[in-house]
């Protein structure tokens, strides 16, 4: 046997490694979508909404108003921006008119206390937060009435837990680019979040959507201690899990809108998303090198010399990557959007796969139109070029 042929058994290993891998991914959202909710308590803590705005971003409106109109008993949302120039500034106050000025705030202030610039939009919306607990909301979400509901629950039923996340899926994906950014989170990013959670092989905290008690902040330091790391709330979660605290993943699966212009820019996010990963969770990052099951077939293929046995692997292994995201998008998420996409999926990740290797030789980061070095333990440091040096 030679050297080549001995290779194309060897890659049979990730091959079937990436087939249990999402056997499991199926049994976990199984698992996690027939967990029973935490019991509605008897009084509702207030609670301030925190939702740090950049731009006019993709069906903005929409997304600003949902949060607004929750079915809550008492809570404000606080819109932050940094720049008095902000594009999105007047339809921020556009919806305060509309809410009153006692549901809504607008925040506008252009400190700088890192490099990461959510921290530094959501400072400014720090001053105005008045109530015990606080939800951390990104620009480009969309909610349902009830979500507000759903992630204070879990808080106010155990003291122990120290912050609460809810899943959430892609949506609005209109290029072929989007498409596959839809796929990266809704079939690959997403399902391996609630694998870890089920499993308890990995920790996390999704910063697009968190509740914690507003008394935690001072605890960790501050979000002003959170500045100069690229995955900001990964760090967040870390430190209040060093505290003793647990954490809950919860429904519902909210929306986040996909909003690219270009495919050089869904690339460059691709790349981002898997260096922020992988500054996240470095080991767990690498090992997800044994469970691609498309690429490591196709390289299989190949090293085999394009026989009938390494096309039907190939075939199978596509037919089964297909047909378990379908069961996790379309039962698991209800995302119709992303089942219509899913003849896209391979292409997605061999994509993956290329960002994966990219993200260890790639020293720097694209974030916001700016770029910026990344450090060995995860933190943000600005280029000379973005410093005016």
């Amino acid at each position: 046997m030679s050297w080549w042929n001995a290779l194309g058994w060897i890659l049979l290993v990730p091959v079937a490694a990436g087939a249990l891998y999402h056997l499991l991914c199926v049994a976990a959202m199984v698992r996690w979508r027939l967990r029973r909710p935490a019991p509605p308590p008897r009084r509702w803590p207030a609670v301030s909404v925190v939702k740090p705005v950049t731009g006019l971003e993709k069906n903005l409106r929409e997304n600003l108003r949902s949060t607004v109109m929750q079915d809550y008993p008492e809570f404000e949302v606080i819109f932050s921006v940094q720049r008095r120039d902000d594009p999105a500034l007047g339809l921020l106050y556009e919806v305060q008119r509309e809410f009153g000025p006692d549901k809504v705030i607008v925040a506008v202030d252009e400190q700088r206390a890192g490099a990461n610039g959510k921290i530094n939009n959501m400072l400014g919306a720090m001053p105005y937060v008045r109530h015990p607990v606080l939800v951390i909301s990104d620009s480009d979400v969309r909610l349902e009435p009830g979500y507000l509901k759903a992630i204070v629950a879990p808080l106010v039923a155990d003291e122990r837990l120290g912050y609460v996340c809810t899943p959430y899926k892609a949506a609005c994906a209109d290029r072929w680019f989007e498409k596959l950014e839809l796929l990266s989170l809704n079939a690959d990013f997403m399902p391996s979040v609630i694998f870890a959670y089920e499993t308890g092989l990995s920790a996390f905290c999704l910063g697009a959507s968190i509740a914690l008690r507003t008394e935690m902040l001072e605890k960790i330091g501050g979000l002003a201690a959170l500045a100069d790391y690229l995955v900001e709330d990964y760090e967040l979660g870390r430190r209040i899990r060093e505290l003793g605290y647990g954490y809950a993943f919860v429904p519902p699966v909210i929306d986040t809108m996909v909003d690219l212009k270009t495919a050089a820019q869904w690339w460059r996010h691709q790349v981002y998303w898997d260096q922020n990963t992988r500054a996240a969770r470095p080991v767990a990052f690498f090992l997800t090198l044994i469970i691609r099951m498309v690429p490591f077939a196709l390289l299989a293929w190949m090293a085999r010399g394009f026989d009938a046995a390494g096309s039907s692997l190939l075939a199978s292994s596509v037919a089964w990557r297909l047909a378990t995201a379908a069961f996790i998008l379309g039962w698991g998420f209800n995302d119709r959007e992303g089942v219509r996409a899913l003849w896209l999926l391979p292409l997605r990740d061999l994509a993956g796969f290329a960002s994966w290797l990219l993200s260890f030789v790639k020293g720097t980061t694209h974030w916001r139109g700016a770029d910026f070095i990344l450090t060995r333990d995860g933190r943000l440091l600005a280029k000379q070029s973005e410093l005016g040096g």
